[in-house]
C-alpha cells in the first residue's frame, strides 16, 4: 500500500510540475509572440507612412486619379528629350483591377512603370479613396472586361478629357515603357482618329488590338468611341474586350496604327520577355494565326524601344523597371539609334538626334537606320526550346478568347 501511495503521489507531482511548466513556457512564448506582434505592427505603420510620403511626393490625388508632379529620371541624367515628350505627349493611363489585385498586382503598377504617365487612373468594380480606385459599378471577372472597358473609357473622356491628349489601357499585369510609348506617338496628333496596341489580325477588317499587351487610344479616337455607345453605333457586342473594342474601333472610323519601329518590329508584346526571346511556338499555336504581322522568333522578336509586356507578376514588375532604367552597357553608343520625333533637336557628345530634316516616312527612316547593322546579331536565333507558352488567345474563338 505504501507504494501504491508512493507512485501515486510521484505521479502527482509529475503531472503537476509538467503542467506548471508548460504554463510558464506558454506565458513566455505568449509575451515574445505578443512583443514581435507589437514590433511587426509598429514596422508595417512606420513602412506605411513612409510609403504614404514618398507618394506624396510623386502624386497629386483629385477626383480618384493621380497626377504626376514631377517626370522621374535619375539625378544627373541627360532626359530633356523624355522631359520634352513628356509635356508635349501627355498620356492618361487607366489600369484595370479589382478590390482582390489591389495589393497584389495594381500596387506594383503604382510603384513602377505608372510614374512616367501624367495621370494614372486605377478603374475597379468599386470605389477605394484611398488607394484609389474609381469604382465602375461592374461585378468582377473574365466576362465583365468589356463592360469595365466601357465604362472606364467614358469615365476617362468625362473626367479627364481635356487633361490628356492619349488614353492608354492597361492591365494590372501588364509592364509599360511609357517613354517608349511616347515616341511611338510623338509623329501622331490627337485629333487622328488612331489607336495603337499589338495589333490582331481575325473576325475584323482592319483588325484589332490585344488586350494583355495594352492598347492607346488618341483623343478623337476616344472621342468617337464614346459617341459611337451613343448614338447605338456601337454596343456590348461581346465578353471579349480587345475583340469589341476593335469592332467598335472600326464601325467609328478609328484607324488601326502600325506600332512597330523602323525596323519593323513590334513594340507591344502579349507575353513576358522570356516567352517572346526563348519559346519557340508550335505551328498550331494561336499566335501565329493571330498576329497581323510576320512574327520574329529570338532577339529579333522586339523592338530595342518596346513599349510593353503582359503576364508580369510582382517581381518582374521590378526587375523589368531596374533593367530598363538602371542597366547600361558600359563603352557601348546603342546600335538601333531610332529617329527623333519631328521637330525635336537635342545635340548629345556623340551625335544629335535631328527629326528638323529627318525621313518623313517609317520606310525611309529604316533605310537610314539599316545602315551599318550588324545582321549576325540582328537576326540570330535561339537554340533553346523550352516549353512552348501556353496562354490561350486573345479572341481565338467568339467564347474562349484572349
Amino acid at each position: 500500500m505504501k507504494a501504491l501511495g508512493s507512485k501515486f503521489s510521484f505521479y502527482a507531482g509529475f503531472l503537476v510540475g509538467t503542467f506548471t511548466l508548460y504554463v510558464f513556457l506558454r506565458q513566455v512564448w505568449f509575451q515574445k509572440s505578443f512583443s514581435a506582434y507589437q514590433s511587426n505592427v509598429f514596422d508595417k505603420a512606420v513602412d506605411y507612412k513612409q510609403e504614404l510620403e514618398e507618394e506624396r511626393k510623386i502624386w497629386k490625388k483629385e477626383r480618384s486619379a493621380l497626377f504626376n508632379l514631377k517626370h522621374p529620371h535619375h539625378k544627373g541624367e541627360d532626359s530633356r528629350m523624355a522631359d520634352e515628350l513628356y509635356k508635349k505627349v501627355r498620356i492618361l493611363c487607366w489600369v484595370m483591377t479589382g478590390p482582390s489585385n489591389l495589393e497584389k498586382k495594381a500596387r506594383h503598377v503604382k510603384t513602377t512603370w505608372s510614374r512616367h504617365c501624367n495621370i494614372v487612373v486605377f478603374m475597379s468594380s468599386v470605389d477605394d479613396p484611398d488607394f484609389p480606385t474609381v469604382g465602375l459599378g461592374t461585378k468582377e471577372g473574365r466576362d465583365q472586361l468589356y463592360w469595365k472597358t466601357i465604362r472606364a473609357f467614358h469615365y476617362a473622356y468625362e473626367h479627364h478629357g481635356d487633361e490628356a491628349d492619349w488614353f492608354l489601357k492597361a492591365d494590372d499585369d501588364t509592364y509599360v515603357v511609357v517613354d517608349n510609348l511616347r515616341w511611338v506617338l510623338a509623329n501622331r496628333t490627337p485629333d487622328e482618329p488612331i489607336y495603337f496596341g499589338r495589333r490582331f489580325r481575325p473576325y475584323t477588317k482592319q483588325g484589332y488590338m490585344s488586350g494583355g499587351a495594352g492598347y492607346v487610344l488618341s483623343k478623337e479616337a476616344l472621342r468617337r468611341f464614346v459617341e459611337g455607345f451613343k448614338n447605338k453605333v456601337c454596343s456590348h457586342t461581346s465578353s471579349v474586350e480587345d475583340l469589341a473594342m476593335g469592332q467598335c474601333m472600326e464601325k467609328v472610323g478609328v484607324q488601326a496604327g502600325d506600332s512597330r519601329d523602323t525596323n519593323q518590329r513590334e513594340t507591344f508584346h502579349p507575353f513576358v520577355p522570356e516567352q517572346h526571346l526563348t519559346a519557340k511556338f508550335p505551328k498550331s499555336f494561336w499566335y501565329w494565326s493571330y498576329c497581323y504581322y510576320p512574327i520574329s522568333e529570338g532577339p529579333n522578336c522586339c523592338s530595342d524601344v518596346s513599349v510593353s509586356f503582359h503576364y508580369v507578376d510582382a517581381s518582374l514588375m521590378y526587375i523589368l523597371e531596374y533593367y530598363t532604367y538602371h542597366l547600361r552597357a558600359f563603352g557601348y553608343r546603342y546600335r538601333y539609334q531610332p529617329p527623333a520625333p519631328l521637330g525635336y533637336h537635342i545635340e548629345e557628345s556623340a551625335g544629335s538626334w535631328d527629326a528638323a530634316e529627318g525621313p518623313s516616312t517609317k520606310e525611309s527612316a529604316s533605310k537610314e537606320i539599316g545602315e551599318g547593322e550588324d545582321p549576325s546579331r540582328t537576326d540570330e536565333r535561339q537554340d533553346a526550346n523550352p516549353p512552348a507558352a501556353d496562354k490561350g488567345p486573345p479572341a481565338a474563338s467568339l467564347d474562349k478568347q484572349r
